[in-house]
């Protein structure tokens, strides 16, 4: 993620904490720093009258936090049957394996490495345990292994880091990619559309965001921005990532400014690859 300044959504101000919608209730990782804002958000999505829940990305290797996830899903006379990664990335994931311990459920991911269980992700698949309608959605770009959740009974997505609350998102080369990237923001997007469309974003990081659309049209329009400053930086002769960081990530704060460098790496290679002879 970058310091870019608070894309449009109206958020909420604060970090999520407990019911957020009639689904969905958050339960903070006490692991804030600049990279992840005020810490990595557990969701915990359940149908109302369920006695089964879905946690979505546990978090890092906390037992304090874990066994807090697991306390919540009980307060709500639940038990937890599932958990699901949005990436692999160790503030999301490095928590899955010991909740999986705490609580027998098993984990889905993309990487097979993060799995516990015969199943893993793939895009399309529609998450129903418990009665709920979770539909994954492949969004890399972030990662190779990003994924996003769409709950339309809540007319909601879960975007992990791929959309976030606060500022915006480091595209991690070389597992990210920008093109795909933007292809992912391009098809979150159209799930927004139509009065059925998703309106809430539920982060991996950072408040909730109230409209969907308007911060998805904020992040492609500040992706074009960007790509244009690095695209005319090139033409001016800088070659590298750091000149490159240096005059069009200025206002980026020191403490994320090896972000930024992924993020240029990223579209040096986006540009490279748009503009080789075909």
């Amino acid at each position: 993620m970058t310091g870019a300044p608070t894309p449009p959504g109206r958020p909420s101000g604060a970090a999520p904490s407990g019911r957020i919608t009639e689904r969905a209730s958050c339960v903070l990782a006490p692991n804030p720093s600049p990279m992840t804002l005020d810490g990595t958000n557990t969701w915990i999505i359940a149908e109302p009258d369920a006695t089964e829940a879905v946690v979505v990305d546990p978090g890092p290797l906390d037992e304090a936090h874990l066994n807090a996830v697991r306390d919540a899903v009980a307060a709500q006379g639940r038990r937890v049957a599932l958990l699901l990664l949005t990436h692999g990335h160790a503030d999301h994931s490095a928590g899955a394996a010991r909740l999986a311990e705490l609580t027998g459920a098993p984990v889905r991911a993309l990487d097979p490495a993060l799995r516990l269980g015969d199943e893993g992700l793939t895009d399309g698949d529609v998450v129903t345990t418990g009665g709920l309608e979770l539909r994954v959605v492949a969004t890399p770009g972030h990662t190779r292994d990003s994924f996003s959740f769409h709950l339309p009974a809540d007319a909601a997505l879960l975007t992990g880091d791929t959309v976030l609350g606060r500022g915006t998102t480091v595209v991690a080369h070389p597992d990210g990619h920008l093109g795909a990237y933007l292809d992912s923001l391009r098809r979150l997007r159209s799930l927004t559309e139509g009065d059925a469309g998703a309106h809430t974003v539920l982060p991996g990081h950072g408040p909730v965001l109230a409209d969907a659309q308007g911060v998805l049209d904020h992040y492609l329009a500040h992706r074009a921005e960007r790509l244009a400053q690095v695209e005319a930086a090139v033409r001016r002769g800088l070659t590298t990532a750091p000149q490159v960081v240096a005059e069009v990530y200025a206002d980026v704060d020191s403490a994320v400014r090896f972000a930024a460098e992924l993020s240029v790496r990223a579209q040096l290679d986006y540009l490279t690859q748009r503009d080789a002879p075909r």
